[in-house]
C-alpha cells in the first residue's frame, strides 16, 4: 500500500531531478559564468515555491482524513475552494515576482557583471506563476485523494517538453554527426535566456494539463461547486496551511540568505554550490516520494479513527526510508566527483563540490527520517511544532553558523556546508521525538479519537 502510493511520486521526482542534471548541464557548457547566473536565484524558487505549497498541505489534511471517513463530498468542496487558492496565491507572485525581478540578483549578492542576466532569467520563469502555482496546489490535491500516478505523468510531460525545449533554444544551429551522415539542428541560441523561456512554456503546459486532470477526477473533481469562500472549509485548512506557509516562508527565506552568504565566497563556491544541490537532489528521491505516502495514509488513517492502522504506517515507512537513505547515502560518497564532472570541468570545482558532497552523503539516513516523520504530521494536519523546529534549526544552526565560519573565522564552502549537516541533524531528532510523543498521547492514548487538528 505504502509503495503503490509512494512509487509514481518517486518517478515524477527522479524525471525533475534527471532534467534538472540535463539543465544545468546544458547551462554548464556555456560556461561557469552562466551556471552562477541561472544557479544564484535558485533559492528564491525555493521560497515560492514552497510557500505556495503550504496551502496544498492544507488540502491535503482535510481531503485526505475527509475520504478516510468516507465524506466525499467534503472532500469535493474543499477541491473547489483550492481553485480559489491557485488564483489567489497565482496572481499574487506574479505580480510580486516581476516587480521585485530586477533587485532579486541584488539583494543575491550576484556579480554586478552577472546580475542583467540573472534578473532576466528570474523574470521569465515567473511570469507563468498562475499555471506553476496549479501544479503545485492541484497536484496536491489529487495526492491527498491517493492519485499520484496523474501528476506523475503530468510531471513527466512537462520534463520532456522541458529537455525537447532546451535543446532547440538554448545552443545555436549547429552540424551534428550522426551514423555516419552530417545533420544540420535548428537552434536558437538564446543560451541562458533560452533556458528561461523553455522553463516558463514547460511550466503553464504542466499547470494546464494537471488542471484539466482535476476536473475530470472522478473522485475529487470540483465541478459544479462554488468556488466563493467557504468558513467551514477554509477555517481548519488556514489552521495547518498558515503554520506550514510560516515555516516553508522562513526556512526559504533561510536558504535565500544561505546562498547570498556562499555566493558572496566567489563564483567557484557559488557553481560548486549550484552543482552539489542539484547532485543531492537526486538522492533525496526516496524521502519525497515516501513523504507523500505518509502523509496521504496517515490522514486517511487519521479520517479512519484507525490507531493500529497508524502505528504499522509509522513502523513501516520509517524503517523503510532509513533502508533507501543508506542505500542512497553510500552512492553519494562513492561516486560523488563522478557526478560532480557531469556539469562542470572546471578543477576547483570539481574538487570543492565532492567534498561537500561527501560530507552530506553521511547525513542522508538521519535526514531521511525527518522527511517522513514530516509528512506523517502534515497529514495529521500537525503543522505548527514542525515550524518552530525548522525555524529555530535554520536561523538558530544553519544561517548563525554560516555567518560565524565565513565572516569571523575565515571558513568558506566546506564550513558552510558542515552548519547545514548540523541543522539536517537537529531536525531528525526534534521530528521523531515530537511525533513519538504526539503518538503515545494523541493517536495512541486510551481515549485518543484520532481526529488530529482537524
Amino acid at each position: 500500500m505504502v509503495f503503490t502510493l509512494a512509487w509514481p511520486t518517486m518517478l515524477e521526482e527522479l524525471m525533475q531531478t534527471a532534467v534538472q542534471y540535463i539543465d544545468t548541464a546544458m547551462v554548464g557548457k556555456l560556461g561557469t559564468d552562466a551556471t552562477a547566473a541561472v544557479g544564484s536565484t535558485a533559492t528564491v524558487n525555493w521560497l515560492v515555491g514552497t510557500t505556495i505549497y503550504a496551502f496544498g498541505i492544507g488540502f491535503l489534511a482535510y481531503i485526505s482524513q475527509a475520504l478516510g471517513a468516507g465524506e466525499k463530498e467534503r472532500a469535493r468542496g474543499a477541491a473547489a475552494q483550492s481553485v480559489l487558492m491557485v488564483l489567489l496565491s497565482g496572481c499574487l507572485f506574479t505580480v510580486l515576482t516581476a516587480a521585485l525581478s530586477a533587485r532579486v540578483p541584488v539583494w543575491m549578492q550576484v556579480e554586478p557583471r552577472l546580475q542583467a542576466l540573472a534578473s532576466r532569467y528570474f523574470l521569465i520563469i515567473y511570469l507563468p506563476m498562475l499555471p506553476r502555482a496549479a501544479s503545485v496546489i492541484f497536484g496536491t490535491v489529487l495526492r491527498a485523494a491517493g492519485d499520484t500516478k496523474t501528476p506523475m505523468r503530468v510531471g513527466v510531460g512537462v520534463n520532456v517538453l522541458n529537455v525537447v525545449l532546451n535543446f532547440l533554444l538554448i545552443y545555436p544551429t549547429r552540424t551534428v554527426r550522426v551514423l555516419g551522415l552530417d545533420l544540420t539542428l535548428w537552434g536558437a541560441g538564446l543560451e541562458v535566456t533560452g533556458a528561461a523561456v523553455a522553463s516558463a512554456v514547460s511550466f503553464t503546459f504542466g499547470g494546464a494539463a494537471i488542471t484539466l486532470a482535476l476536473l475530470r477526477h472522478p473522485t475529487i473533481s470540483p465541478r459544479g461547486y462554488s468556488i466563493r469562500p467557504d468558513r467551514r472549509i477554509l477555517r481548519p485548512f488556514f489552521r495547518v496551511a498558515l503554520p506550514n506557509m510560516a515555516q516553508r516562508f522562513t526556512t526559504s527565506l533561510g536558504y535565500v540568505v544561505f546562498a547570498a552568504m556562499i555566493n558572496a565566497l566567489g563564483d567557484v563556491s557559488t557553481a560548486a554550490h549550484t552543482v552539489a544541490n542539484t547532485v543531492e537532489s537526486a538522492f533525496y528521491i526516496p524521502g519525497y516520494g515516501m513523504q507523500a505516502a505518509a502523509a496521504t495514509l496517515t490522514g486517511n488513517a487519521i479520517g479512519m479513527r484507525d490507531r493500529q492502522r497508524q502505528r504499522d504506517l509509522s513502523a513501516v515507512i520509517v524503517a523503510v526510508e532509513l533502508l533507501m537513505m543508506l542505500v542512497t547515502g553510500g552512492l553519494l560518497f562513492a561516486f560523488a566527483p563522478q557526478m560532480v564532472r557531469v556539469f562542470s570541468k572546471d578543477p576547483q570545482v570539481i574538487g570543492l563540490g565532492s567534498t561537500v558532497l561527501r560530507m552530506v552523503a553521511c547525513s542522508e539516513p538521519v535526514y531521511g527520517i525527518s522527511i517522513v516523520v514530516e509528512g506523517m504530521l502534515q497529514g495529521a494536519g500537525e503543522t505548527k511544532a514542525p515550524f518552530v523546529f525548522n525555524v529555530i534549526g535554520m536561523w538558530g544552526v544553519r544561517i548563525l553558523g554560516t555567518f560565524l565560519f565565513t565572516r569571523f573565522w575565515g571558513g568558506g564552502l566546506v564550513a558552510a556546508w558542515g552548519c547545514m549537516i548540523a541543522h539536517n541533524l537537529l531536525l531528525c531528532l526534534l521530528f521523531t521525538g515530537y511525533y513519538r510523543r504526539l503518538e503515545r498521547n494523541t493517536f495512541h492514548g486510551k481515549n485518543s479519537d484520532l481526529s488530529g487538528v482537524l
